[in-house]
């Protein structure tokens, strides 16, 4: 990279996608001095212990607020990308998340447990909203032939993100009864470096062209971004898909469901976001702890084996920048999901028996690792690029919405009917996983095109050739395949 590509990419993980993962593993560490804080409080501003399930509520509600503000971020990305562009709503997004972490930082001086819910709630928001426009903003700043690889650090930077949080609340560093407020807050230093990078990096070229109409401010945002030349094939591509949405508005959720000409990438879209979340990695993420006591883990060295996971997920999903390129989109998909069925079909017998010998467990720890290494490597990595490179820039805000709520609501459903699926099941609850993993890899094999190395117009073309989905007014308005 001969331009400012690299940096863009950076500041825009840090400012987005890092912080999201790091708020997902931070909260786990410090969550008995939280429950201290709230119950201390309690009891000093109303003289009377807290009762059980008081405390059990609120402590959910500093859990929920982060899911609830994610899903309202999710709901207003069509609206803040349409108003703001792409990079003054980063900018944006990162102000919520400093403000975020002014109500943290004091909540504690102020011994008002409140401000940890609306801290919690603007630091969702600010994730729900981040990762959205840092996808769509990564896609629509880079050349076709690296396309999968540049959107595909949203994910890389989630699972540093990840990384950082279960390292920086290690009891030798912040995670400790004094220092929970600074932990919970210490992503936004990042977005402080992000709103002081981004101001003097382009906005997305694809963006300029297709909604502002604005060639020569394209072409020097990608000599900014990539160095020098006339990129003259790239902007006719963008004309091109300009002309084909014909001047329409940026789509909300509401219409991009209504609309029939583009059913099969949002019924394939939908597809995907259920089966990450069913695969089985949220699942895997609860019985963790457990999984390495039964191996025989000491406890106090416990967190440093969920570190290695964490390191693990961090390379996967770098390996998986150059794979993408290589295997393809559809290739990783079905072959990631593919063993993801056979690894949690394999988790569910070592479970089941893990008293019959002494060595099952063992092998219960490195499934668990092989299980984040092709998710990782494989369904996690593909997801953003697939859904980026399936809808044309009047749906694409559209889809992220959709694709954003789809799993903040997924979060709250498997945060809630897990347990009880645990205690009715026990390990027999990895069968859905084995079940839905399959029926991804048989769905992504035999109906999903391949993307790699095509335009948006090409890509569509490729799903209105499904006959399930077409109409005669939808074959009229079948955008001709323009190859470069």
């Amino acid at each position: 990279m001969h331009g400012k590509a690299l940096l863009l990419i950076i500041v825009l993980g840090i400012g987005g996608s890092f912080q999201h993962g790091y708020q997902i593993t931070v909260i786990s560490s410090p969550s008995m001095y939280i429950k201290d804080f709230i119950n201390k409080t309690w009891e000093e501003r109303y003289e009377q212990p807290i009762k059980d399930g008081v405390a059990t509520f609120l402590w959910s509600s500093v859990v929920g607020f982060y899911g609830l503000g994610g899903f309202a971020g999710s709901l207003s990305v069509s609206f803040i990308t349409a108003k703001f562009g792409r990079k003054r709503a980063m900018i944006w997004n990162n102000v919520i998340s400093i403000t975020a972490a002014i109500f943290m930082l004091t909540s504690k001086t102020a011994k008002s447990f409140e401000m940890v819910f609306i801290a919690r709630f603007l630091y969702g928001l600010s994730a729900g909203l981040g990762v959205n426009v840092q996808s769509i903003y990564l896609g629509e700043s880079c050349l076709k032939e690296v396309r999968g690889m540049v959107i595909l650090t949203a994910a890389t930077f989630f699972s540093m993100g990840k990384f950082c949080g279960q390292f920086i609340g290690l009891g030798e560093l912040l995670g400790r009864e004094h220092l929970w407020h600074i932990l919970l807050s210490f992503s936004s230093c990042f977005a402080v470096v992000h709103l002081l990078l981004l101001p003097f990096l382009p906005e997305a070229p694809r963006y300029l062209v297709i909604e502002r109409n604005d060639k020569e401010l394209c072409r020097k945002a990608l000599q900014s971004l990539w160095g020098e030349g006339n990129y003259k094939v790239e902007i006719e591509e963008m004309l091109l898909e300009q002309a084909a949405i014909r001047g329409k508005h940026t789509k909300n959720m509401l219409e991009l469901l209504r609309d029939r000409s583009v059913r099969w990438q949002v019924i394939t879209v939908v597809v995907i976001s259920i089966s990450m979340h069913l695969s089985g990695s949220s699942v895997v993420n609860v019985f963790t702890f457990s999984i390495f006591t039964e191996a025989g883990v000491p406890l106090d060295k416990i967190p440093y084996v969920t570190l290695g996971l964490g390191i693990s997920e961090v390379t996967t999903s770098v390996t998986c920048g150059f794979l993408i390129e290589n295997m393809g989109r559809r290739a990783l998909l079905w072959r990631a999901f593919g063993s993801l069925s056979v690894i949690m079909a394999l988790i569910t017998v070592t479970l089941t028996f893990k008293d019959s010998t002494y060595w099952i467990p063992y092998c219960t720890v490195a499934l668990v690792f092989l299980f984040v290494i092709f998710h990782g490597g494989g369904a996690a990595g593909v997801v953003i690029p697939f859904i980026h490179e399936s809808f044309v820039q009047s749906h694409r805000p559209a889809a992220f919405a959709l694709v954003g709520c789809l799993r903040w609501f997924e979060f709250w459903v498997i945060g809630t009917v897990f347990p009880f699926l645990l205690n009715f099941l026990k390990s027999f609850c990895f069968v859905l996983s084995v079940a839905t993993c399959l029926a991804a890899a048989l769905f992504f094999f035999f109906l999903i095109p391949e993307t790699k190395g095509k335009t948006v117009l090409q890509i569509s073309n490729e799903f209105k050739k499904f006959p399930v989905w077409r109409t005669p007014s939808s074959d009229k308005n079948i955008i001709m395949e323009t190859r470069f």
